[in-house]
């Protein structure tokens, strides 16, 4: 089982930007493709972005590509996510996600999921 702790939310305006972090720890968290989903209120989890074991391979949704950046530093088990140009309808809270499995090479789907974080509110205002 991996653990994920997430950081970085917080309230901001349109055009702003943000980083949040997630730090993973457990046996074998660094053999673990990553993601980020994210939850607004009344809706479905959607997902994000994701990134392989080594950083090699990334993904975004439609909505986030071009403004959102995933990245990971393996040494220290920890993945990122820089969202710059934040739009309102970015507002959710966003989860940190680790695969279930080490031969995944990439999170885009809530099946894929073998741990999630506790999640952090992000907020931008118009």
């Amino acid at each position: 089982q991996v653990q994920l702790v997430e950081s970085g939310g917080g309230l901001v305006q349109a055009g702003d930007s943000l980083r949040l972090s997630c730090a993973a720890s457990g046996r074998t968290s660094s053999t673990y493709a990553m993601g980020w989903f994210r939850q607004a209120p009344g809706k479905e989890r959607e997902f994000v972005a994701t990134i392989s074991r080594r950083g090699g391979t990334t993904y975004y949704s439609d909505s986030v590509k071009g403004r959102f950046t995933i990245s990971r530093n393996v040494g220290e088990n920890t993945v990122y996510l820089q969202m710059n140009s934040l739009k309102p309808e970015d507002t959710a809270v966003y989860y940190c996600a680790a695969a279930s499995s080490s031969s995944t090479v990439a999170v885009r789907t809530a099946s894929n999921v073998g741990s999630w974080g506790q999640g952090t509110q992000v907020t931008v205002s118009s």
